[in-house]
């Protein structure tokens, strides 16, 4: 780690195996109003993106304005089932205690929704420093996010290492000029072929971390 002064943390998919019930919760929801996605719809068009982002993605791919009441309908759906079924992702919390820089979290996600995904698997006291979208201009896959975390966080963008699962947050690591590790422990990228350049790590396994940064 002598090459970073800060890690950066993505949530969804990251730190909480959170998109395999985001999907569910949001096919059921979309296909009430008449529109009709499957789980790879959501995580090749969905996943890592803002809800803006996935409702614009749905006007363009389908001609439909989402109801006014359907993003608070959706939070409150997938709140409700995050309190029963989320979990964080294997090894996330050896992995925190392993790290000997700061740490933060950079989300597409509310700010209401990641401080109780938080709260719920017990990582809230781990990671208190957290930035959502909300906070800046432009959603991953834009630079803005990460560029605000590291100036939060007094560190230069060089020095800081981004850990995403999903293509937008690699791009927009990336255009902020920081290094970036694709995690794909979680449940949604189970199976898939992963599509990113050879220049980004992968790492499947939070046990594999130490040692894949001692390479760094």
């Amino acid at each position: 780690m002598d090459d970073f002064d800060l890690v950066i943390l993505d949530c969804d998919g990251v730190l909480i195996d959170s998109e395999g019930l985001s999907g569910a919760v949001l096919i059921d929801a979309l296909a009430e109003v008449g529109v009709a996605i499957d789980f790879d719809d959501f995580r090749t068009r969905m996943v890592g993106r803002s809800f803006p982002t996935v409702a614009a993605e749905i006007r363009a791919a389908h001609g439909i304005d989402l109801p006014p009441a359907f993003e608070t309908d959706y939070r409150a759906r997938l709140l409700a089932r995050f309190e029963a079924e989320l979990r964080v992702t294997p090894g996330v919390e050896a992995m925190l205690d392993a790290l000997r820089v700061p740490a933060c979290v950079a989300t597409s996600s509310s700010p209401a929704r990641v401080a109780r995904s938080l709260e719920l698997t017990g990582l809230a006291g781990r990671l208190p420093h957290v930035f959502t979208a909300s906070q800046v201009a432009r959603g991953k896959p834009a630079p803005d996010l990460f560029l605000f975390a590291a100036r939060q966080m007094g560190v230069a963008p060089a020095r800081c290492l981004v850990i995403e699962d999903s293509l937008p947050g690699i791009e927009a690591a990336q255009a902020a000029g920081m290094a970036v590790v694709r995690y794909t422990g979680g449940v949604h990228l189970a199976g898939r072929d992963l599509k990113h350049g050879p220049e980004v790590p992968v790492l499947d396994d939070w046990r594999a971390f130490p040692a894949m940064m001692a390479r760094a």
